[in-house]
């Protein structure tokens, strides 16, 4: 999880692009604490999607190839 204080920075780098604009130096800060919100962010889903089963209506399990091997790959 990202830190709450680059959260905050990120926050406020928008407040102020809107307001006033930013700087180069500030640009490319937000720019920096944005791919590293992603990267989190992607990690975070990839692990949730992992833990997901998939089931039909009929009670069998229809989660794909795919994922069954990521999970299996996952417990060794």
């Amino acid at each position: 999880m990202l830190p709450k204080e680059k959260f905050d920075r990120i926050n406020e780098l928008s407040r102020k692009s809107k307001e006033t604009g930013l700087t180069e130096a500030e640009q490319n800060e937000q720019q920096d604490l944005r791919q590293q919100y992603l990267q989190v962010f992607r990690k975070s889903m990839q692990n949730t999607i992992k833990g997901v089963t998939v089931i039909d209506p009929k009670g069998n399990d229809v989660t794909p190839q795919k994922l069954k091997d990521e999970k299996k790959r996952n417990l060794h």
